[in-house]
């Protein structure tokens, strides 16, 4: 059976990024696990974490708890990662997560010309975001997400998929919304 990992950085119950996403999903045919970012408490590396981590490394033990979210991600068949457009990117545990997930030896190595070779056997990645704005040109946490997903993780291609301009004065955010989900790909 086909997986798809669904990385959810929407933090509002009312997510506006999260209902385009779960359209976006439900014409998934296989299995969706979700990394719900907010409930996962996600810290950034710190001199201690990264000591450990190094040593768990250093002895191979890829089976440690701290690894599940970049096992997931080296497991699945497909990706969709949700995220409001904040502050020209995507909010903070996005990065985090990322920090996470790039495991030395699970999610990517290096060749011997100091390459990196993402491991990831998903083919592609979709990013869901929505914007109360104008984004004003380049979506920058796509723009990340697509050089670390293709670079370090092996996923060979990213796509946007994005709704903007929901909060602006006379804007129909409905209208929007059902207009960004009536051109969403199929996913497969």
């Amino acid at each position: 059976m086909k997986r798809l990992l669904f990385i959810n950085a929407c933090v509002r119950a009312e997510s506006r990024t999260r209902r385009l996403a779960e359209e976006l999903l439900s014409g998934w045919q296989g299995e969706i696990r979700e990394l719900n970012l907010e409930q996962m408490d996600l810290r950034p590396l710190t001199a201690e974490t990264l000591a450990r981590r190094d040593a768990l490394l250093a002895a191979g033990d890829y089976a440690d708890p701290a690894f599940e979210p970049a096992r997931a991600l080296v497991e699945a068949d497909a990706v969709v990662l949700a995220a409001p457009y904040w502050d020209c990117s995507f909010p903070a545990s996005v990065k985090v997560f990322v920090e996470q997930v790039m495991v030395n030896g699970l999610t990517f190595t290096f060749t011997a010309d100091g390459v990196p070779h993402g491991k990831c056997r998903a083919k592609k990645l979709w990013y869901v975001s929505t914007a109360g704005g104008p984004v004003m040109g380049t979506n920058l946490g796509f723009a990340y997400i697509r050089q670390v997903s293709s670079l370090y993780w092996g996923i060979p291609e990213a796509e946007l998929i994005q709704a903007e301009g929901l909060d602006l004065v006379g804007a129909d955010p409905e209208a929007i919304l059902s207009a960004a989900a009536a051109n969403l790909p199929r996913l497969s």
